[in-house]
């Protein structure tokens, strides 16, 4: 083997060369550092004139005129600028632009650039754009190019080609196109105007995203309020949580609200309620449906209609409750069709289908209807209730009107007539008025109450029947007047009727049969079931010889005479 000497021009060499190699190395890693390094520094591009100087114990650079500064894709324009090199920073006044990529533009009047953090101070007139999307105005934003957030803290106001929206504190993130709003927000389209304290904004979609209580207003005054939710403002159609809408007659509320401007059609659900203004009416169910130009609403799925009182509340449900509401109160109207209940502690009733006039407060029944009251059993065609300070004032019975009512050995006293008007008076029965056809059938029993001594019969035109503390004390009988008294022995069923007679109490509703069982007062005091029996006392009839008539159709026993006039 041979062995090379230490000392040999060979070794020389080979030393030579990995001095040389590392050499080379420093130079490349240098190389491709500079350039990265040098991207680090903000560079003056241009400037007209140049000075420099110390300012606070720093070295500076001053630049007039025509000033240009480059710095990590980003291009820096304004009349004159301070330079720090030592700190990398940049002060720049007059006509300040930013040219940040293809698609931020910042401008303003002064500018204080971190070139280190990348953070820009711009203030006075700063107009902030992301082309082909929006422009945000304000005095004072503070924008991060490293994150690429835009932020503001003493009032901004974010422009698009369908939006403004102004807030006293946001931001806005570049990436991801979504502007945040936060204090005194106010947002304004063509459609609408809105309130709030804290809102976002997605540029791209013109999705509005509600992060707080929102108030919105369209142009035609209606209201809607709501907690949460997002609304596209592209094709006006929102979707909300736990908010409700204010029109200029009611409130409607819902855990979850869902408005297409476009169609002019919102709906409503889970826990809906709809408050009436200037009448104690509430409507609850589980959906809703608004339609805005026709400004009708339709509540369904458990609805009730509920009419507050100081004395007592009238419940009705129904398969579907609706609001037509309108700018004259003469045709403002809510309706309730198939199988309507109402419930009051004095008074049920069923029917097909309701109206409700709120100019005239004015409940009307319509497809066989059917009343019970103070122990009574109103039936016609047609039955309008009319409400005064809050309780019943006068019930119309209109065509084929019937009154019944059962007496302590369960007969049924019967009236009869064309038409038919009960008066209330502090909410007790005080008249009722019988206009044509009229007629009745009258059980007469004993003073115990035990025994039945007959039954009157009486066909006329017209009647008037009075009432004290609920109990009939008197009839008066008008034009051709025949009376028929039928003793027991030859009473037969048929003469126990008259022509349409039909007893209904099972269909008479409860409480708990109207209000749906979500909406049950659990405080409420369960009633007992209302004694419908009618005590009867008689009294003799002028020129009848022994006949007796009944004087009242139930409890209180009263003694007067009955009269008959004619015409």
């Amino acid at each position: 083997m041979r062995i090379i000497p230490e000392n040999s021009e060979i070794i020389i060499a080979l030393k030579n060369k990995s001095h040389l190699l590392f050499i080379l190395l420093v130079l490349l890693t240098m190389y491709i550092a500079g350039p990265a390094s040098a991207q680090k520094k903000v560079r003056l591009e241009r400037a007209d004139r140049l000075e420099g100087g110390r300012k606070d114990g720093r070295r500076y650079d001053s630049f007039i005129g025509n000033v240009i500064f480059l710095h990590q894709n980003a291009t820096i324009y304004c009349d004159s600028a301070i330079l720090y090199r030592k700190e990398n920073s940049l002060e720049a006044y007059g006509h300040v632009r930013i040219d940040d990529g293809d698609s931020i533009t910042v401008t303003s009047n002064t500018l204080i650039y971190d070139g280190n953090s990348r953070v820009a101070k711009l203030r006075s007139n700063v107009v902030f754009t992301k082309k082909t999307q929006m422009t945000l105005y304000t005095d004072f934003l503070d924008y991060d190019r490293v994150k690429e957030i835009a932020k503001y803290v003493n009032g901004g106001k974010i422009v698009d080609s369908t939006n403004v929206l102004s807030s006293e504190k946001g931001y806005y993130d570049v990436r991801r196109n979504m502007a945040s709003f936060k204090t005194n927000v106010v947002g304004e389209n063509p459609d609408y105007t809105m309130k709030s304290d804290t809102l976002q904004y997605n540029t791209k979609t013109k999705i509005i995203y509600f992060k707080d209580k929102t108030e919105l207003t369209d142009v035609d005054g209606n209201v809607f309020v709501y907690s949460s939710g997002l609304y596209n403002t592209l094709i006006d159609k929102s979707d909300f949580s736990k908010g409700y809408i204010e029109t200029e007659s009611y409130f409607l509320y819902g855990d979850r609200l869902v408005f297409d401007d476009i169609r002019g059609f919102y709906t409503a659900s889970d826990n809906v309620k709809m408050i009436a203004k200037g009448n104690d009416v509430i409507i609850l169910g589980n959906k809703a449906e608004y339609w805005k130009s026709e400004k009708i609403t339709k509540v369904y799925e458990n609805a009730l209609l509920k009419m507050l009182s100081n004395e007592d509340t009238i419940y009705v449900s129904a398969d579907t409750l609706v609001s037509l509401d309108d700018e004259e109160d003469i045709n403002k109207r809510l309706l309730a069709y198939h199988n309507v209940k109402i419930y009051k502690n004095d008074l049920q009733g069923i029917a097909d289908s309701l109206v409700y006039f709120q100019a005239d407060s004015v409940l009307s029944l319509f497809g066989n209807p059917a009343l019970w009251t103070m122990g009574n059993q109103m039936t016609s065609d047609h039955i309008d209730i009319e409400i005064a300070n809050q309780t019943i004032s006068v019930l119309h019975l209109k065509s084929n009107s019937f009154v019944i009512s059962v007496d302590s050995l369960n007969n049924f006293n019967q009236i009869k007539g064309r038409d038919m008007d009960a008066i209330f008076e502090d909410q007790q029965l005080s008249k009722v008025y019988v206009y044509g056809n009229g007629e009745s059938i009258f059980f007469m029993l004993a003073e115990d109450e035990s025994t039945l001594i007959g039954m009157n019969k009486i066909l006329c035109s017209d009647m008037t029947l009075n009432f004290i503390d609920n109990q009939l004390s008197d009839i008066t009988f008008y034009t051709n007047n025949e009376g028929k008294f039928i003793p027991p022995h030859e009473l037969k069923e048929p003469d126990k009727r008259l022509t349409g007679f039909t007893w209904r109490s099972k269909e008479k509703p409860g409480y708990e049969d109207v209000v749906p069982e979500k909406y049950l007062d659990p405080n409420r005091v369960k009633r007992e079931p209302e004694n419908i029996e009618t005590e009867i006392y008689t009294s003799p009839v002028p020129g009848a010889g022994k006949k007796k008539i009944p004087e009242n159709m139930g409890g209180k026993k009263r003694k007067k005479i009955v009269k008959t006039k004619k015409n």
